[in-house]
């Protein structure tokens, strides 16, 4: 970094997707999910600054009491309050659920906080499938997470590809500059994408293949490795390629793959930044981790997590945030910081 250079922000983003399959989190402890423990990959093995967890088919049991967050969302927040995290925003979809929580100190640089849906599964008209998704300014920049749940099985690709489009086109926010996904500076896109492997491999030689940890091999034959590289859909995005046994379809309650699926890596995490969109500006989300958590056997899933590090640098000039939000977002954005009285009685 040239001695010129200033640092905005310098954040570590902790991501985590995890299809439940239905259950609720009961006594399960979150502490290795969410490496409170002293095993995150954050800069001098901190706490990461902000968490953001997708999960999909969350039970809907408890749809109809709108009043009250999902039991998956009062246990994260149990378990982070202990360590000073805030709940920022969180939506849910039916059984698609995304929330974000921050340390205190970040959400005064929070602000222009919106929440969307998009409905896929059956016409649209059920919202089994789909994403939701958080966008806001943080620290000046666009930055927005989607958490999606595509179509399902290996016959459904073209599905999962409509699906995807579908999202695309139809989710809309009402910030200035960022009425879209990847009108954002930072696109973080994580979910259940069903992706399988191409091809007519049987479930047992795949699970062969991965005993012998052949996944480079297998990789190859991944189809969303092969539609970013055709362009056919989340070409835009960016996908540093799993290091980790396919995390689909398990026996739950233990490590074992059930058969009757063809083992796959549907459970991803996908980034994009545009790294020189303002002048004397550069923005970047080095990516730290992407890993498995196969301690984990509630469902036929493994939750999948990922930490970036988020940086904003000034290159001769220096600003605030509060100077790059003007830039970025424009001095007519009205949206207000609803932690602001909260903060007040913390403080």
């Amino acid at each position: 970094m040239p001695a010129s250079a200033s640092v905005i922000a310098d954040l570590c983003i902790y991501l985590l997707t995890w299809n439940v399959g239905t259950h609720s989190p009961k006594d399960l402890s979150l502490t290795s999910m969410l490496e409170l423990n002293g095993t995150t990959s954050c800069p001098q093995n901190k706490l990461p600054d902000i968490y953001v967890i997708g999960m999909q088919e969350v039970s809907t049991n408890q749809v109809l009491n709108i009043f009250q967050d999902d039991p998956w969302v009062l246990k994260l927040a149990g378990a982070l309050s202990e360590y000073e995290y805030v709940k920022v925003e969180s939506k849910q979809l039916q059984g698609i659920l995304i929330t974000m929580f921050a340390q205190h100190k970040h959400i005064p640089h929070m602000k222009d906080i919106e929440t969307d849906e998009t409905r896929t599964g059956w016409g649209g008209v059920w919202g089994n499938k789909g994403a939701v998704s958080i966008r806001l300014s943080l620290y000046g920049t666009g930055a927005v997470f989607v958490c999606s749940h595509l179509a399902a099985h290996d016959a459904k690709l073209k599905e999962r590809i409509e699906d995807y489009h579908q999202i695309v086109d139809n989710h809309k926010y009402h910030v200035k500059g960022y009425p879209r996904i990847f009108d954002h500076d930072f696109v973080f896109w994580l979910g259940d994408l069903n992706f399988r492997l191409s091809g007519d491999m049987s479930a047992w030689d795949i699970r062969n293949a991965v005993e012998n940890e052949s996944y480079d091999e297998l990789l190859k034959l991944d189809q969303l490795t092969l539609l970013r590289e055709s362009g056919n859909a989340f070409h835009l995005l960016e996908e540093q390629l799993p290091t980790f046994a396919p995390t689909f379809k398990f026996h739950e309650g233990g490590n074992e793959y059930n058969l009757k699926r063809r083992p796959a890596w549907c459970d991803r995490i996908l980034h994009r930044v545009q790294a020189n969109s303002y002048p004397s500006i550069m923005l970047s989300a080095q990516q730290l981790s992407y890993q498995s958590k196969m301690d984990y056997t509630l469902s036929d899933h493994k939750p999948v997590t990922a930490t970036f590090s988020y940086k904003i640098e000034t290159h001769n000039l220096s600003y605030t945030d509060e100077e790059l939000h003007e830039m970025t977002h424009g001095a007519g954005s009205t949206m207000s910081n609803p932690f602001k009285a909260e903060l007040e009685s913390f403080q």
